[in-house]
Protein backbone atom coordinates (compact mmCIF):
# COMPACT_ATOMS: atom_id res chain seq x y z
CA UNK A 1 0.00 0.00 0.00
CA UNK A 2 2.07 3.04 -1.10
CA UNK A 3 1.83 5.48 1.88
CA UNK A 4 1.52 9.56 2.74
CA UNK A 5 4.17 11.56 4.83
CA UNK A 6 1.27 12.64 7.18
CA UNK A 7 -1.71 12.38 8.85
CA UNK A 8 -3.09 14.46 11.54
CA UNK A 9 -6.17 14.53 13.56
CA UNK A 10 -7.46 17.95 14.32
CA UNK A 11 -9.82 19.04 16.77
CA UNK A 12 -12.12 21.78 14.95
CA UNK A 13 -12.48 23.33 11.70
CA UNK A 14 -10.18 26.06 12.43
CA UNK A 15 -7.47 23.86 13.21
CA UNK A 16 -7.83 22.39 10.38
CA UNK A 17 -7.53 25.29 8.18
CA UNK A 18 -4.54 26.55 9.92
CA UNK A 19 -3.14 23.27 9.35
CA UNK A 20 -3.82 23.41 5.92
CA UNK A 21 -2.01 26.75 5.31
CA UNK A 22 0.98 25.99 7.66
CA UNK A 23 1.88 22.57 6.33
CA UNK A 24 1.63 23.44 2.71
CA UNK A 25 4.32 26.43 3.61
CA UNK A 26 7.48 23.72 3.76
CA UNK A 27 9.90 25.89 3.40
CA UNK A 28 8.71 28.67 5.87
CA UNK A 29 8.72 25.49 7.99
CA UNK A 30 12.01 24.09 7.50
CA UNK A 31 10.75 21.31 6.09
CA UNK A 32 10.47 18.98 2.47
CA UNK A 33 7.24 19.39 0.76
CA UNK A 34 5.12 16.99 2.54
CA UNK A 35 1.62 14.67 1.05
CA UNK A 36 -0.25 15.50 4.00
CA UNK A 37 -4.24 14.28 5.04
CA UNK A 38 -5.91 16.17 8.21
CA UNK A 39 -9.08 14.98 9.65
CA UNK A 40 -11.52 16.71 12.19
CA UNK A 41 -13.10 15.00 14.93
CA UNK A 42 -17.02 15.86 14.53
CA UNK A 43 -16.68 15.64 18.50
CA UNK A 44 -13.76 18.19 19.29
CA UNK A 45 -11.14 18.49 21.72
CA UNK A 46 -12.78 16.25 24.70
CA UNK A 47 -13.41 13.27 22.42
CA UNK A 48 -9.77 13.89 20.31
CA UNK A 49 -7.69 13.55 23.90
CA UNK A 50 -9.94 10.57 25.17
CA UNK A 51 -10.26 8.80 21.61
CA UNK A 52 -7.70 10.66 19.27
CA UNK A 53 -5.32 7.74 19.68
CA UNK A 54 -7.86 5.05 19.05
CA UNK A 55 -8.51 6.85 16.03
CA UNK A 56 -4.94 7.46 14.76
CA UNK A 57 -4.36 4.02 15.36
CA UNK A 58 -6.45 2.74 12.77
CA UNK A 59 -4.54 4.92 10.16
CA UNK A 60 -1.12 3.79 10.86
CA UNK A 61 -0.40 1.72 7.96
CA UNK A 62 -1.47 4.13 5.46
CA UNK A 63 1.17 7.31 6.95
CA UNK A 64 4.66 7.72 7.41
CA UNK A 65 3.75 9.59 10.63
CA UNK A 66 0.56 11.42 12.76
CA UNK A 67 0.00 14.10 14.87
CA UNK A 68 -3.03 14.26 17.07
CA UNK A 69 -3.64 18.00 18.25
CA UNK A 70 -6.59 19.71 20.19
CA UNK A 71 -6.58 22.78 22.64
CA UNK A 72 -6.61 22.37 26.58
CA UNK A 73 -9.10 24.42 26.96
CA UNK A 74 -12.29 22.05 26.21
CA UNK A 75 -10.57 19.04 26.57
CA UNK A 76 -11.71 17.55 29.93
CA UNK A 77 -7.85 17.62 31.04
CA UNK A 78 -7.97 21.21 32.34
CA UNK A 79 -6.53 20.25 35.39
CA UNK A 80 -3.49 18.43 34.16
CA UNK A 81 -0.60 20.39 32.81
CA UNK A 82 -0.58 20.32 28.50
CA UNK A 83 2.72 18.79 28.25
CA UNK A 84 1.66 16.31 31.33
CA UNK A 85 -1.21 15.50 28.71
CA UNK A 86 0.75 15.12 25.67
CA UNK A 87 3.32 12.79 27.55
CA UNK A 88 0.29 10.75 28.24
CA UNK A 89 -0.50 10.64 25.10
CA UNK A 90 2.50 10.00 23.48
CA UNK A 91 2.83 7.37 25.35
CA UNK A 92 -0.06 5.57 24.30
CA UNK A 93 0.25 5.99 21.01
CA UNK A 94 3.75 4.73 21.44
CA UNK A 95 2.35 1.22 22.19
CA UNK A 96 0.30 1.21 18.92
CA UNK A 97 1.35 -0.03 15.40
CA UNK A 98 2.39 3.97 15.01
CA UNK A 99 5.23 3.44 17.71
CA UNK A 100 7.80 6.37 17.68
CA UNK A 101 6.19 7.67 14.69
CA UNK A 102 3.43 9.42 16.14
CA UNK A 103 2.87 12.13 18.62
CA UNK A 104 0.62 14.57 20.51
CA UNK A 105 0.71 18.38 20.04
CA UNK A 106 -1.74 19.93 22.94
CA UNK A 107 -2.57 23.68 22.19
CA UNK A 108 -2.37 25.66 25.48
CA UNK A 109 -4.89 27.11 26.45
CA UNK A 110 -5.78 27.18 22.87
CA UNK A 111 -5.33 27.76 18.80
CA UNK A 112 -5.67 31.56 19.11
CA UNK A 113 -2.57 31.30 20.93
CA UNK A 114 -1.13 31.22 17.86
CA UNK A 115 -2.80 33.70 16.29
CA UNK A 116 -1.50 36.70 18.62
CA UNK A 117 2.21 37.40 16.94
CA UNK A 118 3.38 40.92 16.65
CA UNK A 119 2.52 40.63 12.48
CA UNK A 120 0.62 43.31 10.62
CA UNK A 121 -1.45 40.62 9.11
CA UNK A 122 -3.30 39.52 11.85
CA UNK A 123 -4.96 43.33 12.15
CA UNK A 124 -5.46 42.53 8.40
CA UNK A 125 -6.83 39.39 8.69
CA UNK A 126 -8.96 40.70 11.68
CA UNK A 127 -10.40 43.67 10.10
CA UNK A 128 -7.73 46.58 11.80
CA UNK A 129 -5.78 47.59 8.86
CA UNK A 130 -7.49 51.31 8.96
CA UNK A 131 -8.94 51.30 12.35
CA UNK A 132 -8.24 53.39 14.70
CA UNK A 133 -6.99 53.09 17.34
CA UNK A 134 -4.67 50.08 16.55
CA UNK A 135 -5.96 46.66 17.04
CA UNK A 136 -3.38 46.33 20.24
CA UNK A 137 -4.39 49.46 21.81
CA UNK A 138 -7.76 48.72 21.63
CA UNK A 139 -6.99 45.21 23.37
CA UNK A 140 -5.26 46.78 25.90
CA UNK A 141 -8.06 49.69 26.52
CA UNK A 142 -10.76 46.73 26.70
CA UNK A 143 -8.56 44.92 29.08
CA UNK A 144 -8.04 42.00 26.95
CA UNK A 145 -4.22 42.79 27.21
CA UNK A 146 -1.68 43.69 29.23
CA UNK A 147 0.60 46.49 28.51
CA UNK A 148 3.69 44.18 28.70
CA UNK A 149 2.52 41.22 27.62
CA UNK A 150 2.60 39.14 24.24
CA UNK A 151 -0.48 38.25 23.83
CA UNK A 152 -3.96 38.10 25.46
CA UNK A 153 -4.51 35.42 28.42
CA UNK A 154 -7.53 34.80 26.78
CA UNK A 155 -6.41 34.64 23.35
CA UNK A 156 -9.82 32.93 21.66
CA UNK A 157 -12.18 34.90 23.40
CA UNK A 158 -9.87 38.16 22.39
CA UNK A 159 -9.83 36.86 18.62
CA UNK A 160 -13.67 36.82 18.98
CA UNK A 161 -14.26 40.27 20.29
CA UNK A 162 -11.57 41.80 17.78
CA UNK A 163 -13.65 40.15 14.67
CA UNK A 164 -17.17 41.27 16.24
CA UNK A 165 -15.88 45.31 16.86
CA UNK A 166 -14.63 45.59 13.38
CA UNK A 167 -17.73 43.47 12.17
CA UNK A 168 -16.17 40.57 10.75
CA UNK A 169 -17.80 37.36 10.34
CA UNK A 170 -15.87 34.42 12.18
CA UNK A 171 -14.77 31.64 9.62
CA UNK A 172 -12.46 29.07 9.84
CA UNK A 173 -10.81 30.76 7.11
CA UNK A 174 -9.38 33.59 8.85
CA UNK A 175 -7.18 30.91 10.37
CA UNK A 176 -6.09 29.01 7.03
CA UNK A 177 -5.71 32.85 6.07
CA UNK A 178 -3.10 33.87 8.77
CA UNK A 179 -1.55 30.67 8.36
CA UNK A 180 -0.35 30.89 5.00
CA UNK A 181 0.27 34.54 5.51
CA UNK A 182 2.06 35.21 9.21
CA UNK A 183 5.41 34.56 9.71
CA UNK A 184 6.91 31.56 11.46
CA UNK A 185 9.90 32.85 13.16
CA UNK A 186 6.52 35.29 14.90
CA UNK A 187 5.39 32.49 16.99
CA UNK A 188 6.90 31.76 20.15
CA UNK A 189 4.17 29.85 21.86
CA UNK A 190 5.71 26.42 23.06
CA UNK A 191 3.41 24.72 21.62
CA UNK A 192 3.84 25.95 17.93
CA UNK A 193 7.79 25.49 18.40
CA UNK A 194 7.05 21.46 19.49
CA UNK A 195 5.10 21.43 15.95
CA UNK A 196 7.83 22.95 14.43
CA UNK A 197 10.03 20.89 15.24
CA UNK A 198 9.00 18.04 15.17
CA UNK A 199 7.99 18.48 11.29
CA UNK A 200 11.32 19.24 10.94
CA UNK A 201 12.67 16.10 12.43
CA UNK A 202 10.12 14.00 10.70
CA UNK A 203 10.65 15.86 7.22
CA UNK A 204 14.29 16.97 6.76
CA UNK A 205 14.43 19.38 4.11
CA UNK A 206 16.04 18.02 0.52
CA UNK A 207 19.71 18.49 0.24
CA UNK A 208 20.36 20.41 -2.89
CA UNK A 209 22.08 18.72 -5.59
Amino acid sequence: MTTRDLVVLAADKDLEHALRGLLARSEALGIRPIAFDVFVHPRHDAACARQGVAFLANLSGRYDHGLLMFDHEGSGKEKQPPQTVQRSLDKELAATTWGDRARSIVLAPELEAWVWSDSPHVDDVAGWKTRHPPLRRWLNEQDWLDGRAPKPSRPKEAFHAALHEARVARSASLYRRLAERVSVQRCTDRAFQEFRSTLQRWFPPQRST
